[in-house]
């Protein structure tokens, strides 16, 4: 049952940073979009997350609930040592969609409208920032559980290039997802070519910002390029993502927007999947050498086969709940106002 438990881990890890990754996206682009554009991105950009908006924090919440009950030495770990972008990235979590409903759905319009808009690109920039410098820091051995003082213990257990670095990646990941969904929404030709021409030169600025990671990981004496190309599953995965890129060139040529979903999903299964498999069963690394492991580091026998079960069967009724979700609001043309 332990493997169960891990599936379900990684999936929804995975499923937080597509499908919350293209929400928080959503800010970003919008944040970065031209005065001019930025009434028909944020209506089109909002039409196609509508689906997953409200949703996609369950997947934060099932990670968290597992780690909590199924790994408790490894949450106490990371909770207490990363608790400064922990607290960072809930704060962020809590802004953005405070500031959301209240722009969007306020019963008085305002000038309070000027103050949540920036909170919500803003947190919508901090958030992703600051969860991928928590898987970074998770992983560089930089947490040290002998730190004697403040600053070794909690700052510098997470602040560091290579983990900085990491949260512009993902940062940078979030905007490329948020275009590819956008694609699809959009139906006048000048729009779809304005919003291709941004996925083009979204997926270029990860590319750059993917090479910064190795950059940063090289000055840190961290092996990023024997964990990701030291192993032949590590390296196929990469490179099945670098060749799907040029399929989704072609399919951004042709007007083919749920190719394009998909094999933005795949290319972020496949990063996710390099970057986790070369470790695996360890999920943090310690400064001193040791490592925290899914198997090793388990609670009791009974817990985890009683949260196997129940995750089993919680995923009957959640997964055919989102895919009617996802349906309903495909069914209704603008799933927000005009004023967006």
């Amino acid at each position: 049952m332990i493997y169960v438990v891990i599936v379900f881990l990684w999936t929804a890890i995975l499923l937080y940073i597509l499908l919350g990754g293209a929400d928080f996206g959503a800010g970003i682009i919008e944040l970065l979009t031209s005065k001019a554009n930025k009434s028909r991105t944020r209506k089109t950009m909002y039409n196609a997350i509508g689906p997953i908006w409200e949703a996609n924090h369950m997947w934060l919440i099932i990670a968290v609930v597992i780690l909590f009950v199924g790994f408790p030495k490894i949450y106490t770990t990371v909770s207490v040592y990363l608790h400064i972008p922990l607290v960072c990235m809930l704060l962020g979590i809590i802004a953005r969609g405070t500031a959301f409903v209240f722009r969007n759905y306020d019963a008085v319009k305002d000038d309070m409208q000027k103050i949540y808009t920036p909170i919500f690109v803003y947190s919508s920039l901090i958030t992703p920032f600051f969860l991928g410098i928590i898987a970074a820091s998770a992983v560089s051995g930089q947490i040290d559980p002998q730190a004697k003082d403040f600053l070794s213990a909690y700052v510098f257990s997470w602040l560091s290039w290579f983990s900085v670095a990491v949260g512009i990646f993902t940062v940078s990941i979030c905007g490329f997802l948020a275009t590819i969904f956008i694609i699809g929404q959009t139906h006048e030709p000048a729009d779809k070519a304005h919003f291709v021409g941004k996925a083009k030169r979204t997926i270029f600025i990860v590319m750059f910002c993917g090479a910064l990671v190795f950059v940063a990981a090289y000055f840190e004496n961290i092996p990023l390029g024997q964990w990701i190309f030291g192993d032949a599953p590590g390296l196929v995965a990469i490179i099945a993502a670098s060749l799907s890129l040029l399929v989704m060139f072609y399919a951004l040529n042709q007007d083919k927007p749920i190719l394009l979903r998909l094999l933005a999903g795949f290319q972020v299964t496949m990063i996710l999947f390099a970057a986790t498999y070369t470790h695996f069963p360890d999920i943090v690394l310690l400064k001193n050498g040791a490592n925290l492991s899914l198997l090793t580091h388990q609670g009791q026998v009974k817990t985890i086969e009683s949260l196997g079960y129940a995750l089993l069967i919680g995923s009957l009724f959640i997964l055919p709940a989102l895919v009617y979700l996802i349906y309903s609001f495909q069914k209704k043309k603008d799933a927000y106002p005009d004023h967006l």
